[in-house]
């Protein structure tokens, strides 16, 4: 490690600070219906939208009707995008003349945009068209992620809302934040990266001359436009089959640090709104200490884990001086990759600037770790939020049975009611994470697709079902998905990661904001502060421990030891 590399990772997070609140803030007056300074242009098409769908935006509804439309909606794209990724071959701008995709490669691709996976067990630019890159792909890179948000707005209602039967507009939401938010952050940033070279054209692909003289067709399209939403929607679909590690996507350092930043922005902003929403910013800093100091020591460990080295490789004779940079861009250098490889994970995003499955043991670990935690440093577009916030609902219950104080979060009493649906919602992801990964580690036909054998393999198995019911997308790499077992398994771990999770957690929000609101007393426990944050983040990392530590055991820390021990599977 060096000095120069921790300036710059604390540069990068100082940039992502400095315009965070702002955004955060902005997105509160957004879904609050308050004019803003884009209203006089985009009010007229917001207008204009509710009129063509019918939608009051001014009704509201319970949560159970927000819930519903949210899943309806869902289910719909679902189909949509379904139907587009099998119809490929007779839809226009495909100047590849790719054929349909096959149905459980059609049904895994679906519920993964939908879910905001964007898991991709196929080559992008061997198997999608330009049409549904932009009109399938792209198009559910922004729903999914303002239905992330959206779902965001409404728990946070719950908290700010006393004795209150409902929590927002669906429709409304939706639409304010792809209209106010995500559309213009997209538009800007998308012309940054053309700025930096990356492509956006609607040519399927140019020849070029190799030093060499020899000729290659490298393929093209509309990048820049989709890059912007996977990574300012945490949404982690390359163009690309090899991600943000292809120099069309990610041409330099300071495209690479423009993703970085991007992918942190908009949920780095969530907790502000948070603490905006509800009146009080404290409480929504207090969530982005937790999850800053998380996201930091998972930074920390990859960055050293992966400068230390590989002794394998260095018994082999490979230099040492610059750590391993096996599977990793040199352009981009160790502190820049580290940097990445843990805001990828700590986020629900899945982009991937080096591939994982060549990290050290340790260094895979903490990627691996930071999804299972629940994706929630800071997590998703609107799925961080929810998530820390079931977080700090156990939190304060369990506070309050520690020293004998009245469970209590923003004057909302936590009762039986939330701590069994809070439970629920934490189960979700263990169960579809641990349950499919046993299965496949005794399946013939899924050990068939492992590129090792050992804790490597298992850990392969591990990071597959870790980051489709996390709803990440990243791929360890070495693991063949494209398979009718691993496309089937992988689209029910995200469908149950989504929405199997978010249901309860609505339901809380639903609970909540029925509840009048209570005047701290003496007896409330405080949730601002570094007590708190400790709490919280105590309770994360015992909870994760708990759940995954058998688990992790068997895979990345047996494989660190016996790497320490000379011997690799």
């Amino acid at each position: 490690m060096s000095l120069n590399g921790w300036v710059l990772i604390a540069l990068v997070f100082l940039a992502v600070l400095v315009v965070a609140r702002p955004i955060g803030i902005y997105a509160a007056r957004v879904l609050n219906g308050e004019r803003t300074p884009l209203t006089p242009v985009l009010g007229p098409i917001e207008t204009g939208l509710y009129c063509l769908a019918g939608v009051d935006p001014a009704r509201e509804q319970t949560w159970r009707a927000y819930t519903l439309a949210m899943l309806v909606f869902s289910a719909a794209g679902f189909l949509l995008l379904y139907a587009i990724l099998r119809l490929q071959a007779f839809l226009p701008l495909n100047p590849q003349g790719f054929g349909g995709v096959a149905p459980d490669l059609a049904f895994n691709t679906s519920l993964s945009f939908v879910t905001n996976t964007n898991w991709q067990a196929y080559g992008g630019e061997t198997t999608m068209s330009h049409f549904v890159q932009m009109a399938g792909l792209t198009l559910h890179n922004f729903l999914s992620a303002a239905t992330g948000i959206a779902l965001a707005a409404a728990v946070t209602r719950a908290f700010a809302r006393s004795g209150s039967g409902t929590l927002g507009n669906f429709w409304a939401d939706l639409t304010r934040v792809t209209l106010y938010v995500l559309l213009p952050l997209s538009l800007i940033v998308a012309l940054m990266f053309v700025t930096l070279g990356v492509p956006q054209t609607l040519v399927g692909a140019i020849d070029a001359t190799t030093l060499e003289g020899a000729k290659q067709t490298l393929s093209i399209g509309p990048v820049a436009s989709q890059e912007a939403i996977k990574m300012l929607g945490t949404n982690g679909g390359g163009f690309f089959n090899a991600n943000s590690a292809h120099p069309f996507e990610n041409p330099d350092a300071w495209a690479n640090l423009l993703q970085i930043w991007a992918m942190l922005v908009v949920s780095a902003a969530l907790p502000f709104m948070f603490g905006e929403m509800v009146g009080n910013e404290r409480q929504g800093h207090t969530l982005l200490w937790a999850m800053g100091l998380l996201l930091i020591a998972g930074v920390g460990i990859v960055y050293w884990a992966e400068t230390r080295g590989n002794p394998l490789l260095t018994a082999l004779g490979v230099d040492p001086a610059s750590g391993n940079m096996e599977g990793k861009e040199v352009r981009f250098g160790q502190a820049m990759t580290a940097m990445f490889v843990a805001v990828t994970t700590g986020l629900s995003c899945g982009a991937v600037n080096a591939m994982h499955n060549s990290l050290t043991p340790l260094g895979g670990l903490v990627p691996l770790f930071l999804i299972q935690l629940g994706e929630i440093l800071p997590g998703g577009v609107g799925s961080g939020l929810y998530g820390i916030l079931v977080m700090a609902i156990l939190t304060v219950f369990i506070a309050g049975l520690m020293v004998g104080r009245t469970p209590e979060y923003l004057g909302k009493k936590i009762e039986a009611r939330e701590m069994k649906l809070a439970m629920l919602a934490v189960l979700i992801l263990p169960l579809a994470i641990l349950g499919f990964t046993a299965v496949a580690a005794v399946l013939p036909s899924a050990l068939a697709s492992l590129a090792n054998a050992g804790p490597r393999g298992l850990t392969e198995l591990l990071y597959a079902y870790s980051s489709a019911a996390g709803n990440n997308g990243s791929a360890f790499a070495g693991l063949n998905a494209n398979t009718p077992w691993f496309n089937t398994t992988l689209g029910i771990a995200m469908l149950l990661g989504r929405f199997a999770y978010v249901v309860p957690v609505m339901a809380i929000a639903g609970s909540l904001a029925a509840k009048t609101k209570v005047a701290p007393s003496t007896g409330t426990f405080p949730t601002t502060g570094p007590l708190f944050i400790g709490l919280l983040v105590g309770v994360i990392v015992i909870l994760g421990g708990l759940q995954y530590f058998p688990a992790l055991a068997l895979g990345p820390i047996v494989e660190h030891f016996l790497m320490l021990d000379g011997k690799s599977f």
